[in-house]
């Protein structure tokens, strides 16, 4: 158990803080908070399940300001939910099932598949923002399988999960790129709901840092408005995959 004094809950709400800012400018906040934690001695287990906790009310209002691009989704919404529901429970028993000192020596190279995500985030979006945009439905089996396997990485560990559903959306749906990031939020939401619910039950969380983050993803992710107008998100990215490469190095080494 770590012991939270004063110092360390300020760290833990300036890391909540700035990624749900993050989250809210380029995405990614993820990899700032949950390595924070682990600096802090989290266990890997228990800072990656507190983190999902905590960042929550970032995904929620991400889809309440997309309202009006779900509205007119809703047969997309009841296809895909249902898959991502099953997903993230299978990802969120795995990841429970899976011993610390497993997840924590696979931790480095999750974190630099994360890091490869958002690299190639600028390149995803141009391409689903260059289909036709016309309006259609495809039902693939394929497409079913892709957001399956989308919901347990999301549940099991979850940074750059937007880019991952941005592209296997963008693939198989045809539509604005409006429409397709809402409905990724909005799965993206889901499958956070469905794993924090799981984890408050079943997984080792530290609940007073989750107090802590809580509000403060919150504030970060409706100040994040404010730094977008000051930083471009390019450069925000960078220092993201930057910081998290550098982790992951000093992890692996």
């Amino acid at each position: 158990m770590v012991h939270l004094d004063a110092a360390r809950l300020l760290l833990v709400a300036l890391a909540a803080l700035v990624a749900g800012a993050v989250n809210a400018v380029a995405g990614g906040g993820t990899l700032l908070s949950f390595p924070a934690l682990l600096l802090l001695g989290f266990p890997a287990l228990t800072a990656n399940v507190t983190n999902t906790l905590g960042l929550l009310p970032g995904y929620a209002g991400g889809s309440v300001a997309y309202r009006a691009e779900l509205r007119v989704q809703r047969d997309r919404v009841r296809f895909l939910a249902p898959i991502s529901i099953a997903g993230a429970v299978v990802g969120a028993i795995l990841l429970t099932r899976t011993s610390n000192h497993v997840f924590a020596a696979i931790v480095p190279w999750l974190i630099l598949l994360a890091c490869a995500l958002l690299l190639i985030q600028p390149v995803v979006t141009s391409r689903v923002h260059a289909r036709r945009p016309e309006r259609e439905q495809h039902r693939s089996p394929v497409l079913a399988v892709a957001q399956f396997l989308s919901g347990i990485y999301g549940a099991f560990f979850g940074a750059g999960l937007g880019v991952m559903m941005l592209a296997v959306l963008g693939l198989f749906i045809r539509d604005d790129l409006q429409r397709i990031n809402a409905l990724k939020g909005m799965m993206q939401l889901i499958i956070n709901v469905v794993a924090a619910i799981y984890f408050a039950f079943f997984g080792p969380v530290s609940w007073i840092a989750v107090l802590v983050m809580v509000p403060m993803s919150a504030i970060g992710g409706f100040t994040g408005v404010a730094l977008a107008r000051r930083l471009h998100p390019a450069v925000l990215r960078t220092v993201v995959i930057l910081f998290g490469v550098a982790f992951a190095l000093y992890e692996l080494l």
